[in-house]
């Protein structure tokens, strides 16, 4: 790492509890600022009201929810564009303009949705109609139709003959209802025997693998809204909760509990009937030439050896849409993109110009297969070698500490994060590791597994009795603007302080 601390390479950290001080003085007797007091007035010309406002309007109905590729996800870009022009931040997407765009097939959800148990009642059955939201959410890539069909519980759903592990096995799915488990029977700690199972742990392996093997319809026990999986024309599916699971299990002389236990333990399927039949009804369209985009834009460094690397901020512009209802993404994931509003404007601003080019980029289809960034991967705008790291944010609104994800693999890279944070900031910010074995769940493992250096940023801490995950609760009853304000402002010291370093390499710690 170079020490040097000048002012000239604004090593200006240690100097902001001082110059903080000076600056009031200054404004006292009506004296000149320096440019580093000039550069404590921005910082906290970094207001929590603006963000949160920033945060209400992404997350207002008027966008409906920002699925990737519908109107209201392209309505939502340009806004935030809007005010990239306005600040002077420069496009860097497409032919001069802020957007990169990519194929991005989506599904639209629409309210004649429902799902019933059908209970044997003498020569008839009594319908048992679940919930929407509390007991069950409609399959968000679900074609559009109606199944009722006794249920069969096929475990994870794997067929894996190299393991020796077939779900399947002996089983007719034929025109049946699967009620499968999410992710896989083995933990992605121990990193060489997960790397087998990985392959299968994803959502579109699963319903691929059930309407091959010849089912109409999936019950998912995953009880969220979850975009990310396949389409299959005719195939129907939902996501389910406890309520509904308990319902198929009851009179099997079966627990959940117990099953899922054994499957694990012993890496042996205990696929069975549930005897019990069940109907599905979801009304969708789906969109298979659906466009997508990622909304970049930049702020071209100063020094003219320097201005071809690049510091990215990141974070993930889009939401779930509607399922039936909009889902707000309050948190997930309008919070970051006010942050990185708020930088954006704070940087143009700064007195002190950064060396190094910064890019922001607001990552679209994140929920959709976090295709945004792996298409950013594959075709960056700036090469991937002169790429210095990616700061990602990820529900950074709710809260009052900071995670950052991946800090422990990229120790220099954290300590200008620390740094900042210990001389002036003072938020509980906890570094971790991260493996980076399982599923891309997050923009910024797409970076690290093309070896570009990342943190990702989520605030946490706060201690309630629902999940607002994924789910309609997601809105602005719960985001929490100082956490916003300080994300921003920690990013806005530690950002300068990299872009103006002489040399900056955190491949070379990383661990």
């Amino acid at each position: 790492m170079n020490t040097k601390t000048s002012l000239s390479r604004f090593g200006f950290v240690c100097l902001i509890c001082a110059g903080l001080a000076a600056q009031l003085w200054a404004q006292g007797r009506g004296g000149q600022l320096t440019d580093e007091q000039k550069l404590l007035q921005v910082m906290h010309s970094i207001h929590s009201q603006t963000l949160y406002d920033y945060v209400a309007e992404l997350a207002s109905d008027k966008y409906w929810g920002r699925l990737t590729g519908t109107e209201g996800y392209n309505q939502s870009a340009e806004w935030v564009i809007s005010f990239f022009k306005k600040w002077g931040v420069e496009p860097a997407g497409d032919n001069g303009t802020f957007l990169q765009a990519f194929p991005n097939p989506y599904t639209l959800v629409f309210e004649d949705c429902s799902l019933s148990l059908q209970i044997p009642h003498k020569d008839a059955f009594i319908r048992k109609p679940y919930v929407y939201q509390e007991e069950f959410i409609p399959g968000s890539t679900s074609d559009s139709g109606e199944v009722t069909a006794e249920v069969i519980y096929v475990g994870y759903g794997i067929s894996a003959p190299e393991l020796g592990y077939d779900e399947y096995a002996g089983l007719d799915v034929s025109g049946k209802i699967v009620l499968m488990e999410r992710e896989a029977p083995v933990g992605s700690n121990d990193v060489e025997v997960f790397k087998k199972w990985r392959p299968y742990s994803f959502h579109q392996y699963k319903l691929k693998n059930a309407a091959a093997h010849g089912a109409k319809g999936m019950l998912y026990n995953y009880h969220i809204t979850n975009p990310n999986n396949a389409f299959v024309e005719g195939f129907v599916y939902t996501h389910i909760g406890s309520a509904v699971v308990e319902d198929l299990f009851a009179g099997t002389g079966r627990t959940h509990k117990e099953v899922v236990a054994g499957i694990r333990k012993t890496l042996k399927p205990r696929s069975f009937s549930t005897g019990k039949v069940v109907t599905i009804k979801n009304t969708t369209e789906h969109h298979p030439d659906g466009i997508g985009a990622n909304v970049v834009g930049r702020i071209v460094g100063s020094d003219p050896q320097l201005r071809d690397e690049v510091i990215i901020v990141g974070g993930h512009l889009d939401h779930l849409g509607r399922c039936y209802e909009i889902m707000p993404g309050a948190n997930d994931n309008a919070s970051a993109v006010a942050v990185i509003m708020g930088l954006a404007e704070a940087l143009t601003r700064s007195p002190v110009k950064p060396r190094r080019t910064i890019l922001f980029i607001c990552f679209g289809a994140e929920e959709q297969a976090v295709a945004g960034s792996k298409y950013y991967v594959e075709n960056p705008i700036f090469p991937l070698e002169k790429t210095v790291c990616l700061i990602n944010m990820d529900g950074v609104g709710d809260g009052n500490r900071l995670s950052a994800l991946a800090a422990e693999n990229y120790p220099e890279f954290w300590e200008y994060i620390k740094r900042a944070n210990d001389r002036y900031i003072h938020r509980v910010v906890t570094p971790r590791y991260f493996t980076n074995n399982a599923r891309p769940r997050l923009d910024a493992a797409r970076f690290m597994w093309a070896g570009v250096p990342s943190i990702s940023f989520a605030a946490g801490g706060t201690r309630r009795s629902y999940s607002y995950y994924h789910l309609t609760k997601d809105n602005m009853d719960i985001i929490t603007p100082e956490i916003m304000e300080d994300m921003a402002q920690l990013l806005f010291l530690a950002i300068l302080d990299m872009a103006n370093q002489d040399e900056l390499d955190f491949r070379r710690s990383a661990k």
